[in-house]
């Protein structure tokens, strides 16, 4: 299992719009080369996100779908990626003060990555999982920022 923490200088209702908007998964989680599909209902339990990732020419197609959703606290989601299993993404938003401590687990369900646990997978993991919350703090950063520079102008 890899867990990663990152304080987000962002309100938890601002984090939870990023992770609402399925088709935004591409601008913050690393790897992705393309949203092929997303549930208009995402992010309610059921509903599926369908991406492609990979680097370069290795490319495959991923399924996430939603496992568990308590709006603005907790999202879970069951990403399959044939022939390498599946794994359980869990995103808790934990208000702090105005800020959210955000906190990723992941973890294989399924196929080699179930056998391959420990070190050097966790380590790979953890790094990608960094790298993506960074992204998602800036973008929410931002927004929130784009957010009360309109309300000060307007």
């Amino acid at each position: 299992m890899a867990r990663n923490r990152r304080l987000i200088l962002s309100p938890p209702s601002k984090v939870w719009s990023l992770l609402s908007d399925g088709h935004r998964y591409g601008e913050w989680v690393s790897g992705t080369q393309q949203i092929l599909a997303a549930d208009p209902h995402w992010p309610a339990v059921g509903a599926r996100l369908q991406v492609r990732v990979g680097v370069g020419p290795a490319v495959l197609d991923d399924t996430c779908v939603v496992r568990i959703c308590e709006p603005e606290r907790r999202l879970e989601l069951e990403a399959k990626a044939d022939p390498f299993g599946a794994a359980r993404i869990a995103m808790r938003l934990v208000p702090w003060g105005e800020n959210t401590l955000f906190i990723l687990d992941w973890h294989a369900l399924r196929g080699p990555g179930v056998r391959m646990h420990g070190l050097p997978v966790d380590y790979l993991v953890r790094i990608r999982s960094g790298m993506m919350l960074t992204k998602l703090a800036r973008i929410a950063v931002h927004e929130a920022g784009d957010r009360t520079v309109d309300a000060h102008t307007h």
